[in-house]
């Protein structure tokens, strides 16, 4: 079922749900590792129930189980217990995302599995991870965004909470378990031991602030909400064109320059308030005003052409659909089709982490429908 891959020879159980978990083994399903999603009966994943659907079949499922196995197993039942321990003794790394005290109530928390299985990684991505006094709280995307201080900084100032959209709570902690989860296997295969990965949204929320939180350790004062622009680097933003707005990135005084020469105005390069980026920032109002002045002058494609001509890095600002349509996408493999037996032929987000030891084929494997691999995991563990 793994594809070929750097982690191929690598089995995890997967016990989670809906996005963090699910996309952290989706990636290491990508990477090649053999992914055994351990679903309750009935109905599976909550992300089974999520839209949209295609021929009754979640798509949103669909995206981030793709190329996995599943088999339903009740974890309070004897017979399904012994089931799951036998796929334990077999697997390199469980990967979780109850809340913190659920697998302890099931038996299976860290120091059981630990003593159980010495080789066995253990994997959390939980709300507020399995230490300090929020632990044991609930979370979902949205209220770590809003509580780790990231929708404070996004949209508009004056304008009402913006919730960034994509979903990057659990992309976030995600990304970090599967991170973590590399760097453990690494050391297993150094040491022989075995870790314990906890990873919590809410610290992953906190990372992925990246200079916001420099900014208010350094200065003192609390970051807010920009629109589209850099808080640092100017101009480095939207700038409304004659039908629209495009991207203008100038990260240095030299790509400045060349952006005033191709405005035909020298003059802004030399003003003895635009001289350095410390001074654009400060006059940023008046050097937009400046530079949109200019820009009104034609539509965006044509001063796309004209400053992607001196060098300078800009674009349009895509929808959904045209970001897809770019040429780089179909030259990247980043869409990617998916034959589901029962939706039919799916276009799915390719995988971004290209390796040059193994191919990135055009099509992968559709997700699996609940307990499908029953029967053969059963055989394969000779019960």
């Amino acid at each position: 079922m793994a594809a070929s891959g750097p982690l191929s020879g690598i089995t995890v159980v997967d016990l989670s749900r809906i996005l963090a978990g699910p996309y952290c083994t989706l990636l290491m399903a990508e990477l090649g590792a053999r992914v055994i999603k351990v679903e309750p009966p009935g109905k599976g994943d909550d992300a089974r129930e999520y839209g949209p659907f295609k021929n009754g079949v979640s798509t949103y499922f669909a995206s981030v189980n793709r190329g996995k196995q599943s088999i339903a197993l009740d974890l309070k039942a004897e017979r399904d217990r012994g089931i799951f321990e036998t796929l334990l003794a077999k697997a390199d790394v469980i990967v979780e995302n109850f809340r913190p005290g659920t697998m302890e109530k099931l038996g299976y928390g860290w120091e059981t599995l630990h003593e159980r299985y010495p080789r066995l990684i253990y994997a959390s991505a939980s709300g507020f991870g399995h230490t300090g006094p929020f632990s044991r709280h609930p979370a979902y995307d949205m209220v770590v965004q809003g509580l780790g201080g990231i929708m404070s900084i996004t949209g508009h100032a004056g304008q009402p909470p913006v919730r960034i959209g994509t979903s990057i709570g659990d992309l976030g902690a995600g990304l970090y378990t599967a991170i973590a989860v590399q760097a453990a296997l690494l050391h297993r295969e150094r040491s022989g031991e075995a870790s314990k990965v906890d990873i919590a949204m809410f610290d992953c929320q906190l990372a992925l602030l990246e200079n916001a939180v420099m900014r208010y350790t350094v200065t003192g004062q609390i970051p807010g909400p920009l629109g589209a622009r850099h808080p640092t680097i100017t101009p480095f933003e939207a700038f409304a064109t004659a039908d629209g707005s495009m991207i203008i990135a100038a990260g240095n005084d030299a790509l400045f320059q060349k952006l005033c020469a191709v405005l035909d105005r020298p003059d802004l390069a030399s003003h003895a308030d635009f001289r350095t980026n410390d001074l654009r920032n400060q006059h940023q109002a008046r050097l937009k005003a400046e530079i949109e002045a200019v820009l009104k002058g034609k539509p965006t494609a044509e001063w796309i052409a004209i400053i992607e001509r001196a060098g300078l890095p800009c674009g349009p600002i895509n929808n959904v659909a045209q970001a897809l349509a770019h040429p780089q996408v179909e030259a990247r493999n980043m869409l990617v089709s998916v034959e589901d037996p029962k939706a039919g032929t799916l276009k799915l987000a390719g995988n971004p982490l290209k390796l040059s030891t193994f191919a990135d084929p055009p099509t992968r494997d559709p997700a699996p429908t609940l307990d499908q691999d029953r029967a053969a995991i059963l055989r394969e563990l000779g019960l």
